[in-house]
């Protein structure tokens, strides 16, 4: 599955240029496919485990990386600092995200970019009941608190960000859809 998936994050990446937040890094897969244009990545993480395989990652990305304790509603760095801001597949587990996408858009520069990866609330009428009923039982407790119902490109314009490419994708790639298959892939801005 990390062939495939290492394809959506080279895309999610490309192009990418100067200073770089990735909130919730997770095990640190997304650092082996970041840009030689991009100056350095600070990688917000705030599970210990999944934080040292990341530091374990970042010793072999062709970029500087720092791994980091944290959480997506309390970022570290100053205002209007960074160039850009990195979620793959976190979005959906943030206790809160419009709180998570305020603070991303505090830490960027007028201009700065999301870049998004994220599993989202499906367009099937039957698909989104399922994943309805996911998320009001067991899904959220064995998923680290993910949210398979959530409707993650509204949320990001209505944190104030303007999106420019947005592609709906189903990840796995199956002849079936599951709760977790619906997919968006895409850079919102942050107004100047």
């Amino acid at each position: 599955m990390e062939r495939e998936l290492g394809q959506h994050r080279r895309r999610q990446l490309a192009g990418l240029r100067g200073k770089v937040i990735e909130i919730g890094a997770g095990n640190g897969m997304n650092f082996a496919h970041y840009p030689t244009g991009v100056a350095d990545v600070l990688a917000v993480e705030p599970e210990p485990h999944l934080r040292r395989l990341a530091q374990r990652q970042a010793e072999h990305a062709a970029v500087p990386v720092e791994v980091v304790a944290g959480v997506a509603d309390r970022l570290p760095g100053a205002d209007a600092s960074l160039d850009a801001a990195v979620t793959t597949l976190v979005l959906c587990s943030v206790p809160d995200q419009a709180t998570a996408l305020a603070e991303i858009r505090r830490a960027l520069r007028p201009g700065g970019q999301l870049r998004f990866f994220e599993h989202v609330r499906a367009e099937a009428a039957g698909l989104r009941r399922a994943q309805r009923v996911l998320d009001a039982t067991i899904w959220p407790v064995i998923a680290g608190g993910c949210h398979t119902h959530r409707d993650t490109a509204a949320a990001i314009r209505e944190a104030g960000f303007t999106i420019t490419h947005l592609q709906a994708l189903h990840f796995p790639d199956l002849r079936f859809s599951t709760p977790t298959s619906p997919h968006i892939l895409g850079t919102a801005l942050r107004p100047r």
